[in-house]
Order: C-alpha cells, then sequence, then structure tokens
C-alpha cells in the first residue's frame, strides 16, 4: 500500500500503525469517552473506496470536501482509497490532491472494499474513521447524525439505513428485493438486529475499530456485514441513521453476484464464530456495553429469543442433521442390525446437533455446556424411543424392504425433531430469570441503593449524548423535508 502525500506527491510506507493508536497487543479494555476535538489530529478520516472511477471520482471529492469544510466544525480529512484502478482514477485523485490539503490518496495494489477499508482504517490516526460510496447516493445531510454518537462517545458504530419508515429512497425493485430479503437472511440466519448491512454509509470509532478489524476476513462487499455481525456479537452499540438514498443508475456493481458472495460469506462467518477463530468471549469483555462492568459479566448471555428465527435456524440444523442422519443409517445398516445402526446414527448426530444449537440457533457462549450436552442426551433418548418404536412396528407387521425402514426411521425422526425443539426451548436452553440482560441490551435502571459502578464510564452522561444525538436527527429530518 502506498500513500501519497498532498503536497508533494511522493509515496511512503504506512505499515506501522501511527503515534497515538492503541496497540493491539497491550490494550485489554475500551473505555468510551467524548472524542478530543482539540487535537491537532483530524477528527474524521472519510475513506472513499474506488475503483475505475474516473467519471465519478472529482465531483464526489470536492463535494465531500464543501460539505465537510462548510458543516463539520472539527479537522478532518478524505482519503481515496484506490483499489488497484486501471483507468485515470488515480492521476484524477493525485491532481485534486495537489489542490485539497485535506486529501490524502491510497494505492493499493489488491481490489476489494474490504481490503481498503481494513488497511485504511488500521492506518489512520484519527478518533473516528467513516466511508461512503463514490457515487454519493446517500444525502449528506446524514452525515452530521451519523458521526455526533461516535464523537460523544454515546455509540461505537454508526450506520446509514435505508430499510425503515423514516428513510426515503429511489430505486429499482429488483435492488429493492434483493436487499430486503439479504437483510431478511441475516436476521433469521444471524440473529442480526441491524436494519441495513449494505447502505455505503457508516462510522466507526477508531479505537474499537483496532479491536475488532483483525478479526475481520472478508475483502470485498461482505466486510460490512462481517463487521456490523462482530460488532453485535462483541455487545457494542451500533447506531442507526435513516437516509435519503438515490441508486445511481449506472453503477458498476453486479447486484446478484455481490449477493451469492454475501451469502456465501454468511457461511464463513458462521463457521468462523462456531469454531471460535474469532475470540468474541475475550472482545465481548473488553468492548460490551451493558449495565455491568464487562468483567463481571457471565459468559452465557441470554439466548436469541425470537421464536421465527429460531425456527428457522433449529430448521436449517434440523435439515443438515437429518441428512447426516440418513447417510449413517444407510453406511451402518449394511453391517449392522436396523436398531444398533439407528442408536449410533441418532447418538452422533444428536451430539452434534445440540452443540450446533447452542452456539447457533440459541445463541449461548460460555456457560456449561456439559450440562446442555447432558441433558441434549436425554432429549436423544425419547427421539431414540421414537425411531426404535417406529421400527419395531414395522418390523412387527411384515418383513421391510431397506427403503420401509428408511422411511419409517424418517417419519420418527421428524416427529422427533419437532419434540426437540420444543425442548430446547423450553427447558435445555431456557436461561434463569436472573442472568443479566445481553450485552447491548438496553441498560435496566440503577437501583437506588445500587450506585452506578466506576468501571462504566460516562455513566452520568448518557442523557447529554442522547440529547445531542436527538438534536442531530431532528436537524436531519427537518432538512430532509
Amino acid at each position: 500500500m502506498t500513500l501519497i502525500e498532498p503536497t508533494t506527491g511522493t509515496h511512503k510506507d504506512p505499515a506501522v500503525v501511527p503515534p497515538g493508536l492503541p496497540d493491539n497487543r497491550t490494550m485489554t479494555s475500551v473505555r468510551r469517552g467524548p472524542v478530543d476535538i482539540r487535537s491537532a489530529v483530524p477528527v474524521l478520516d472519510v475513506t472513499i473506496p474506488v475503483f475505475n472511477e474516473e467519471r465519478d471520482l472529482e465531483e464526489c471529492v470536492r463535494r465531500l470536501h464543501g460539505h465537510l469544510r462548510d458543516s463539520f466544525p472539527h479537522g478532518f480529512r478524505i482519503t481515496v482509497a484506490d483499489n488497484a484502478s486501471t483507468d485515470n482514477t488515480l492521476k484524477i485523485a493525485e491532481r485534486v490532491a495537489r489542490e485539497l490539503p485535506e486529501l490524502v490518496v491510497v494505492h493499493l495494489a489488491e481490489k476489494g472494499r474490504g481490503n481498503a477499508l481494513r488497511k485504511v482504517w488500521l492506518a489512520s490516526p484519527s478518533p473516528v474513521l467513516a466511508y461512503m460510496d463514490v457515487d454519493l447516493s446517500t444525502d449528506l445531510a446524514a452525515l452530521a447524525p451519523l458521526l455526533a454518537p461516535l464523537i460523544s462517545g454515546h455509540s461505537d458504530l454508526a450506520i446509514g439505513t435505508r430499510l425503515t419508515r423514516n428513510s426515503r429512497v429511489v430505486r429499482g425493485p429488483k435492488r429493492e428485493f434483493i436487499s430486503r430479503s439479504y437483510n431478511l437472511m441475516l436476521h433469521s440466519f444471524m440473529g442480526a438486529r441491524f436494519s441495513d448491512a449494505q447502505c455505503g454509509f457508516k462510522a466507526i470509532r477508531a479505537d474499537v475499530a483496532q479491536r475488532i478489524l483483525p478479526h475481520t476476513m472478508d475483502n470485498s462487499w461482505f466486510f460490512d456485514t462481517e463487521l456490523l455481525v462482530l460488532a453485535e456479537r462483541c455487545g457494542l452499540r451500533v447506531h442507526e441513521v435513516p437516509v435519503d438514498w438515490i441508486d445511481d443508475p449506472n453503477s458498476s456493481v453486479d447486484v446478484v453476484r455481490t449477493a451469492l458472495a454475501d451469502i456465501r460469506g454468511m457461511v464463513r462467518l458462521t463457521r468462523d464464530l462456531v469454531s471460535g477463530r474469532i475470540p468474541v468471549p475475550e472482545l465481548r469483555a473488553a468492548l460490551a456495553r451493558g449495565p455491568l462492568p464487562a468483567s463481571s459479566r457471565t459468559a452465557e448471555q441470554t439466548p436469541r429469543s425470537s421464536l421465527f428465527g429460531q425456527l428457522v435456524r433449529f430448521g436449517a440444523i434440523g435439515a443438515a442433521s437429518t441428512l447426516a442422519y440418513v447417510l449413517i443409517f444407510v453406511l451402518f445398516r449394511t453391517f449392522l442390525d436396523p436398531q444398533f445402526a439407528n442408536f449410533l446414527a441418532l447418538l452422533i448426530t444428536a451430539i452434534a446437533n445440540t452443540g450446533a444449537n447452542r452456539r447457533f440457533t440459541f445463541g449461548i457462549q460460555g456457560g456449561n455446556p456439559v450440562r446442555h450436552h447432558f441433558e441434549g442426551l436425554i432429549v436423544f433418548g425419547i427421539g431414540l424411543a421414537l425411531t426404535s418404536g417406529a421400527l419395531a412396528w414395522v418390523h412387527s407387521t411384515t418383513t421391510p424392504e431397506r427403503w420401509g425402514e428408511l422411511l419409517a426411521v424418517v417419519g420418527a425422526n421428524l416427529v422427533a425433531t419437532a419434540v426437540r425443539f420444543l425442548l430446547f426451548r423450553l427447558w435445555v436452553f431456557r436461561l434463569p430469570a436472573n442472568v443479566p440482560a445481553q450485552a447491548g441490551s438496553p441498560a435496566q435502571p440503577a437501583s437506588p441503593a445500587q450506585p452506578a459502578s466506576p468501571a462504566q464510564p460516562n455513566a452520568n452522561q448518557p442523557a447529554i449524548t442522547e440529547e445531542s444525538t436527538t438534536e442531530a436527527s431532528t436537524l436531519t429530518e427537518t432538512a430532509a423535508s
């Protein structure tokens, strides 16, 4: 990655994180507070990732620069991240950078929005980091309410959303359908709570970015989703701003191919979360917001309680488990009697099913997995009784073919699956009522006899930060009207 200075046009290597940024290896926790607006370092760094955007780049940069110069009261800089463009994008950016002292140009040899944002944000000295698409489809009037909660310390991330009632959006039905379908999948399969994953209008505090960006892997469009899902899992506060958004008819983004890549990204991210590649418990302990200090939170949090979402996730796991059960049963049936083959197939898939539902369907992390698996084996016994009974009934009435045995156990297994879901939801993964609320959920009022913990910074400031955020949002609504 090369950085082009606006005054000299020379290149330097920004591989080393600039002084003043937290070291990921030694920083143990993040304590939010208002951003120091008196520092000589620009408060805001807005990144514009570009690839072959010679037609729109200069107009975008000048328009954004003029808006920040006239309305943003603190220091800022704009970073154009050129992702291996093959046209005149880089030359245009360099020319404009020599004219605008707040403009910095970064040239990367690899393509990908995620790759560009990760590298630029990790090397930026600014305490607030943002990005937007080069077509500026989002009305810049939403920029102030996007940044206000981050500067005040109220929130950790802020995103523009096109999918709320207060948003004003102009785009074709195909993109609308794909966008809403994708976000529905995120809510159903991954338990996400944010409303719009892919709006190119986001901001994050640098102290938080330094902790979670190294754990993101996607280099393309799924980067946004990965960042938001990880932020929610770590108990960060995500602020949403309704935006006015007009689709760019000349956009070079292949919507269908991007959507398919996002689905593959969901599968990969789920695997990373389930396997523990991403150290969510450690990140949550250092970053999570909530009514209790991070050090006092239990590792086991309230499970994701949406019945529809649990049904969808349980159904997906159940389908995979049933397929695995059939394959194992058919394999073992070649050299074992049907009852023993059924027992082994059901035992293997039941253990895997309990673990997957614990992490994926009900969102349980930490806690006591041994207890859950023990209770899961009791549920397994009910399934074994149903399938064994079905096999015994089939053999008592006739001498069935292999497919007859298979139909009997699959039918009984479907009934056992419904029973399993009810027992998982109502017994195995149901937490006591006194378990602390999940990090990131609204804090409960403190008892008069229990003063706010000193470990929670700015405990006396929420009214002020909420008010500033509300005022900024009101200004945006007024301007949009």
